[in-house]
Order: structure tokens, then sequence, then C-alpha cells
């Protein structure tokens, strides 16, 4: 079984409180994106997960979230077979781009096909909450707006069909320190991520540009100066908007031309600056699940 993985990016992002157990309250518009790992699923006869990947430094045991999204319905479900899971990467990792979370999401959408689990989206975003707050999300895809700790969703319309730029730098970011950080700041300015709704649904995509906006860039950018370069590069290279996707490091663009997304892409991937670029468009789901593939 073949389950496509799509990365997001965040094309508004609020942090609006903390939890007394130490999650923090968001509020932002989540897109998927065409850039995507592949993950390929098999049962096996003896019990247990087995974990491979293509690309190094990534764990391939506990520490992976993959790895734990199957042992999650293994263990709810008594699965009497276990897990061979291939994972193919191309979403860059520690970039704001939603990689793990995309990866343990597909895991549950494959397993639950694979095993004839009869859950719903909402049985799996209801689990895949126990795993991250972008997982529930990563089940879902599309356009959307995530509350809460990212476990109450909204579903909104596709976004207005344009052409999107990412451009990681070399450095990697800690979310957690990140979220830890932005609680030692004084108060700060918050964006109109309802505004933002709003242009979505009316099919504004002027609208939802000039409202993007990401608190996290308050913390991220000071130590990441390449972030700030890469959002000015998208901007003379046409961008409509550019910003800091999550906690970062990883800078998007949004054009309305193909021609000006085309020559952005071309000037980013010149740049020592930019380890990793892609040239891509907003997608409406989180990815297919293709059986009988082996």
């Amino acid at each position: 079984m073949k389950v496509i993985a799509r990365a997001k990016i965040n094309l508004s992002l609020d942090v609006t409180g903390r939890r007394p157990d130490g999650y923090h309250l968001v509020r932002m518009v989540m897109q998927t994106v065409d850039v995507c790992d592949t993950l390929i699923l098999e049962k096996k006869d003896t019990e247990g997960i087995e974990l491979q990947c293509d690309a190094p430094g990534i764990p391939t045991d506990c520490g992976n979230l993959a790895w734990k999204a199957a042992d999650l319905l293994m263990r709810e479900f008594h699965l009497g077979s276990g897990v061979r899971i291939r994972l193919q990467k191309r979403i860059p990792s520690a970039a704001g781009l939603a990689g793990g979370s995309a990866d343990a999401a597909a895991v549950l959408r494959g397993m639950n096909r694979l095993f004839a689990l009869g859950l719903s989206e909402e049985g799996l975003c209801s689990r895949a909450v126990q795993l991250g707050a972008d997982v529930p999300y990563c089940v879902m895809g599309g356009t959307a707006l995530s509350e809460g700790i990212g476990e109450v969703l909204t579903k909104l319309p596709p976004l207005p069909d344009c052409y999107i730029v990412l451009a990681k730098p070399e450095d990697a970011v800690s979310t957690k320190q990140v979220y830890t950080d932005l609680d030692h700041l004084p108060a700060f300015h918050h964006p109109d991520v309802y505004g933002q709704v709003q242009a979505i649904r009316a099919g504004d995509l002027e609208g939802v540009v000039s409202r993007m906006e990401n608190v996290l860039e308050l913390v991220t950018v000071p130590d990441h100066p390449a972030t700030a370069s890469l959002i000015q590069m998208m901007k003379d290279c046409g961008a409509a908007g550019s910003m800091m996707s999550g906690s970062g490091p990883t800078v998007f663009g949004i054009f309305f031309r193909e021609k000006d997304a085309g020559k952005a892409y071309s000037e980013l991937e010149k740049s020592p600056l930019a380890k990793d670029v892609f040239l891509t468009r907003p997608c409406p789901d989180a990815g297919f699940v293709q059986e009988d593939t082996i």
C-alpha cells in the first residue's frame, strides 16, 4: 500500500495563550502543498513494527512519529500481525513543514485501510491528537482553520490557485524552544486570522496574502538571519507575500504568476542561503492512499 504525505504551510499563525499543562493555544490557517513524502506499508507475518527510511539521521524506532502512529493503532486494536513501513523522505526535517506529523498521519490513514479498521476521518483525528498538535490537521489536509492546541479544525474552501515557492536554509529549528522563547516576550500584535478565513471563503487571494502573518517570526528570525534574507529575496522576485512557515526556518512565497514563481525558484536554487528549494502549488487534500502497489 502506497500513502502520500503532503507538507503544510501556515498562511497565518497566532499564539493566543497557554494551558496549565504547558500546551500553547493557537489560531492559524493551514494549507497542504504538493511537496510530499511517500510511505509503503505492508503486513508482515511477525509481530511488531519495522520502519526503514532512505534519509540519513531520521530515527527508525519509537523516536519517529510514524512508528508511534503504527504502535498506537496496533495496541488499541490488538493487531495480530505486524507492519513494515518504508519511508521515502522529501519533506525537509525540522523545517516548519510538519514532515514528521504528515508521516504519522499517513501511517494512520494507511493502516486504517490496510487492516480494515473502519475508522472515519473524525476517528483518525481523535487518535492523531495523541501524537502531536499538527497530526490531526495532517490527517485532513487541504485548507483549514486550526484552533485549540491544533485539534479544533474547521474545513475551509480550497485556496484560490496560485504558485508557491519554498526555501529552507541550512539551519534546523526546535519547535519546543521557539514556543518557550515566545513565552518570554512582552505583548505582541496578533494576526487577523479570522479576516484571512473570510478572504478564503470569498475566494479573495489578495485578501488572504495581505493578512499573512506568523508571530513565531518574532523569535526565530532574530536567531536565523537567513530566514529574513530569504523572505526579502522572495519579495524581490515578485512574491505577493512571503513569510516563515510554522516555527521555521523554512520560508514560502505566494506568487500570482507562474513566471515570477519560476524566477524566484531559479534565483533561490543558486543562493547559498537556501539548502532546499521547491516550486509547488496548494493541494486540496492530505494525499492519497493507493492499494495493491506491491
